[in-house]
Formats: C-alpha cells, structure tokens, sequence
C-alpha cells in the first residue's frame, strides 16, 4: 500500500525531492503522492520533517 501525506504537512516540499520515482506533487493544502507510481520506499517519510507521511 502506497504511503500517505496526512494533514500535518507544511507543504515543504522536501518529500517530493526526496522520491526516487517523481510520485509526489503539490496538492490543495499540501503535497499528494500518486498512489500508482509510489514504489513504497519510504524515502519520502524519511525525510519529512514533521512525520505527516505514513503507511
């Protein structure tokens, strides 16, 4: 299952520099993650400096 960008995000933006794949991209309020090119790396949540990315 894809990971997910809760409402906790500051729209920072350093997720979608982190994702190898390009899956994440600005939203309404905050950043989406494409659940069908999401590989589940985890990369993204490493990096998140607030935890609003989770499984």
């Amino acid at each position: 299952m894809a990971y997910k960008i809760t409402d906790a995000c500051l729209s920072c933006g350093s997720c979608a520099d982190a994702c190898p794949v390009g899956a994440i991209a600005e939203g309404d309020g905050k950043y989406e993650i494409d659940e069908t090119a999401c590989l589940e790396c985890g990369a993204c949540a490493a990096t998140c400096p607030v935890e609003a990315i989770e499984e």
